[in-house]
């Protein structure tokens, strides 16, 4: 870690590296080690909210990264943390497990409004503090070749709802009631406001 660096980003997600670039963050990522199982356990609990269980994962993963800050004797630096999770009916839908599960929660939200839950956390090994972004999406009616074609891309498999507001998806979407930051996986507003209590100027 360079010495210009402030924070860790405990995440893969390339659009959560883009977004913090584009408003001047410096980071290094801190993430597990590609020969180890994840070391946050990401299902949801029996009964458990969409907001109490976004909020429960990214925690653990600021978390499990000031442990590996201890762990590999890094230089501390905070370690900021994201999760995102689609709502709909109630029902929790992460990313989907297969083609076939993508195309079952495409059709799901085709011509309704579903909740994009995005919690954000910083962490120092002292203090943690955490933030909810809830944003409402509506899809237009998308016809099953439509959704075929889009699962084909392979674009929705790694994504939580199956779909990326900032790739072809966005043609599907009719309304956006929230953050299009926090669709995408980091809600900037509320990273920005949680730097700026660790000192970050963001």
């Amino acid at each position: 870690m360079t010495n210009e660096s402030r924070i860790y980003l405990a995440s893969r997600s390339p659009r959560r590296s883009e977004l913090l670039t584009r408003i001047g963050v410096r980071f290094e990522l801190l993430t597990p080690r590609m020969d180890n199982a994840e070391d946050v356990d990401e299902t949801p609990l029996s009964g458990e909210t969409p907001e109490a269980y976004v909020t429960r994962v990214t925690l653990a993963k600021a978390r499990a990264g000031i442990r590996r800050i201890r762990d590999r004797k890094l230089t501390p630096h905070p370690v900021l943390a994201a999760d995102t999770t689609v709502e709909i009916d109630g029902v929790i839908i992460g990313k989907p497990a297969h083609a076939a599960d993508a195309l079952a929660i495409l059709r799901r939200l085709s011509h309704r409004s579903h909740r994009v839950l995005t919690a954000v956390a910083l962490a120092d090994g002292e203090r943690t503090e955490h933030k909810l972004n809830i944003s409402d999406v509506r899809f237009r009616a998308i016809g099953d070749d439509e959704i075929r074609r889009y699962v084909a891309s392979g674009e929705p498999l790694d994504k939580a709802g199956a779909y990326g507001i900032q790739g072809y998806a966005a043609v599907f979407i009719e309304e956006i009631r929230g953050s299009c930051t926090g669709i995408m996986g980091l809600p900037l507003c509320e990273t920005a406001l949680l730097l700026r209590r660790f000192g970050y100027p963001a």
